[in-house]
């Protein structure tokens, strides 16, 4: 087996075997925590500019298939892994996770600790890190450098990398309820199926998108999907958002969506130390009591302190709908002056848990109500 080294960004240096791709990769180093789900997670868009570490150790047994992915490429810029296994075994199983990562030109590692190194990242904090194999393994101090080379995560527009290059539209399916507009941010495929199944016509728009393009097709309500980068660096997106919120569309966001929503609204976001990853993570639903387990993969979040705030952007009262329970990040707003919510997490959770999938009926609800 050819070597590889992962690299972080303080110095240290971890020696294992390569898997996937030889070359180099660089990006934010960051843990996905779910046992299953692998081929849902590198194709999720909003894991663009990061490499990311499995904490469960033996990935792979279930090969890739068509069904299960969630856009049209492997977005990771990185993957580490304990164990990959050595075959697919499994009746859907079209391919082999080592064979797509090497199709797609992603560089990967195995055999290391990913529990120590999963606890650093825990302690110290997301990091950018690299991935080095073949003709890409240099001294020890040039690929340090070469990293820290790299851009940080906080400050990046990645929307513009991940969302549609072309509108497009998706019919309903069943009976036609109405239509919704998207911002595609980092879309995943399940997120569109949920929307369409549930008799919305669907149609999604680039990142670029102004207010007057996105509006004069009439749509009875607007979505902002998921997606990776930095809300801070996204300024034309709030501003395209507070334009839909004056009109009085309804709104539901997700994931990044969430993040601007709270941006537009004009509360600010902030950088999480290692943020929230992986299909087990527990949130409180603050006016049931209950507690859902939820997939998510954010690592930036809104600031609001307390459980309602009024918006300082002039949108009336905005209540903390979902609280994280792990650490009690704000993980979902909901207005209650205009017809606009959003959770932090991600709803249509294609490899499970379905416990939100609630969310997309509550929408539905808004949508009939309004029209």
């Amino acid at each position: 087996m050819d070597k590889a080294y992962l690299v972080l960004e303080n110095g240290t240096v971890f020696e294992g075997e390569a898997f996937g791709a030889l070359g180099q990769s660089l990006g934010e180093l960051v843990f996905a925590t779910g046992m299953t789900g692998y081929q849902e997670t590198i194709t999720d868009p909003s894991y663009a500019g990061q490499i990311v570490i499995q904490t469960a150790p033996h990935i792979g047994i279930v090969g890739m298939n068509e069904r299960d992915e969630e856009s049209s490429k492997i977005w990771v810029a990185g993957y580490v892994v304990k164990d990959p296994s050595r075959m697919a075994s499994n009746f859907r199983a079209e391919r082999t996770l080592q064979s797509d990562l090497i199709a797609q030109a992603v560089v990967g590692i195995s055999n290391i600790d990913t529990r120590a190194l999963t606890i650093m990242i825990r302690d110290a904090g997301a990091m950018r890190a690299g991935i080095f194999s073949g003709d890409a393994i240099k001294s020890n101090a040039e690929m340090i450098a070469k990293v820290n080379e790299a851009p940080e995560m906080k400050g990046r527009k990645l929307s513009d990398v991940v969302t549609t290059p072309n509108r497009y539209t998706i019919s309903a399916k069943g009976g036609r309820i109405g239509s919704v507009a998207i911002l595609d941010l980092g879309i995943k495929k399940s997120t569109l199926e949920h929307l369409s199944e549930r008799g919305l016509d669907v149609q999604v728009f680039p990142a670029d998108v102004d207010a007057k393009t996105l509006l004069a097709e009439k749509p009875d309500a607007v979505f902002f999907s998921n997606g990776p980068g930095d809300p801070e660096a996204s300024n034309a997106q709030v501003e395209l958002l507070r334009e839909v919120l004056r009109a009085g569309k309804p709104f539901f966001g997700i994931c990044f969506g969430n993040q601007l929503l709270g941006r537009a609204l004009g509360f600010d976001t902030y950088k999480l130390a290692f943020g929230h990853r992986g299909i087990n993570q527990p949130v409180m639903h603050a006016d049931t009591g209950r507690v859902e387990v939820t997939a998510h993969n954010h690592g930036f979040a809104v600031k609001l302190e307390g459980d309602q705030a009024q918006s300082p952007a002039g949108f009336g009262l905005v209540k903390v709908s979902h609280r994280g329970l792990n650490d009690g990040v704000v993980e979902g707003l909901e207005c209650q002056d205009i017809p606009a919510f959003s959770v932090q997490y991600h709803p249509e959770a294609a490899a499970g848990p379905h416990d939100s999938h609630y969310l997309f009926d509550k929408f539905i609800q808004m949508i009939k109500e309004r029209r």
